[in-house]
């Protein structure tokens, strides 16, 4: 006869609990993240929701979750003028800032690398903490170094360059 008591020690705490639904959560985002029509939701709505959620959490939460670090880069847009804030992974590459786009793989491209192109001032936001940087292309050994940690963050990278056939590997450095 089992009590209470034993039943409550043979649970997982809710950590542990917590952290199998993330790691599920991951594999199924990892998974269905080649989609054509999970790629179309990211662009239009999910990229709003991480955003506003980013910014209400002071970079605490965001959808992606702790294992892939999440900025939230600002860029003048470069017909506008007007500011532009987008949820961007990233890796770390010394003191300097790595991300990669592909717009999803959709046909047209995005935004962000064409406004850092005419205009590479950057405020980027990790955390809640904001800080400026300035922009370049990735050389050839940047994109060797860091594409392999940035497609083992998400691996539908390279399904999104077959279909684009365009990518972008941006490095951002801290200015002073």
């Amino acid at each position: 006869m089992s009590t209470r008591d034993d039943h409550a020690a043979s649970r997982q705490p809710t950590g542990a609990i917590l952290n199998d639904l993330y790691q599920l959560y991951l594999r199924v985002m990892r998974r269905v993240g080649h989609y054509r029509w999970f790629a179309l939701f990211m662009k239009h709505a999910g990229s709003q929701a991480d955003r506003a959620l980013i910014r209400a959490s002071r970079g605490r939460l965001s959808l992606s979750g702790p294992q892939m670090p999440t900025m939230l880069l600002t860029t003048t847009g470069r017909r506008t003028g007007k500011e532009r804030t987008v949820p961007l992974y990233f890796v770390p590459d010394g003191n300097n800032l790595v991300a990669v786009c592909e717009n999803f793989g959709l046909d047209t491209a995005s935004s962000w690398p064409k406004n850092l192109l005419a205009n590479p001032n950057a405020r980027i936001e990790i955390n809640g903490v904001t800080a400026n940087y300035l922009s370049r292309e990735a050389t050839e050994q940047e994109t060797a170094r860091n594409m392999p940690r940035l497609n083992q963050m998400w691996p539908a990278h390279d399904t999104y360059l077959q279909r684009s056939g365009t990518r972008h590997v941006i490095v951002f450095e801290p200015v002073d």
